[in-house]
């Protein structure tokens, strides 16, 4: 993350993301297969197995393939088209949807925010413990029972993200606020509206 200044002299945190184009690598239409969605290609690497450079033949290799459904796909857009960050303008309200940071198996404390037992009078070794979890005669554990256990490492989307600034010849487009995600990982942006998509 970092900082920019706007025409009126505000600072506007904001996270930079690097965004190479991408290929559409197939269209789908509802004549032929029931819904419309265009699928889009990243990360381009020297080689992949064989189905898929088959499924790329003619096409830039890439390593990951996603598929998004539209009402309608535009005309323009065909097989081999690149998608590049000019799609967005400065001012648009956007989604971003990233795999959050893992934590690993983590305690109540951390993982729900308990707020933990006392330190004395009688309490020993007890200080991160999640407490009672039931009574006997409630038999078995209720589903969805907060406790320790695997943390973060899930599908997030973060909702009306404002498009600060785009920089087409970096590849980059800066947005206001945090995205989910590590660092180098792979996030969606889509348009609000969910009529133009970006991964």
């Amino acid at each position: 993350m970092t900082q920019q200044f706007k025409e009126d002299g505000t600072v506007v945190p904001v996270t930079l993301i690097k965004a190479e184009p991408n290929v559409v690598t197939q269209v789908r239409t509802k004549e032929k297969d029931g819904y419309s969605a265009i699928q889009l290609g990243v990360e381009r690497v020297s080689s992949v197995s064989k189905p898929q450079a088959g499924h790329l033949k003619d096409l830039p290799v890439v390593k990951t393939l996603v598929e998004f459904r539209m009402e309608t796909v535009p005309a323009d857009i065909q097989r081999g088209t690149e998608v590049t960050v000019t799609t967005f303008e400065p001012g648009m309200k956007v989604d971003v949807v990233g795999c959050s940071k893992g934590h690993g198996f983590t305690g109540v404390m951390k993982r729900h925010g308990f707020a933990g037992g006392r330190a004395t009078h009688g309490n020993k070794d007890q200080q991160r413990m999640g407490g009672s979890i039931a009574s006997q005669r409630q038999g078995k554990v209720i589903k969805g029972q907060r406790m320790a256990g695997h943390d973060g490492d899930m599908r997030v989307t973060v909702k009306n993200l404002e498009v600060v600034s785009v920089f087409p010849e970096q590849n980059m487009i800066a947005l206001k606020g945090a995205v989910p995600g590590a660092r180098n990982g792979l996030i969606m942006i889509r348009t609000h509206e969910r009529k133009q998509l970006w991964q």
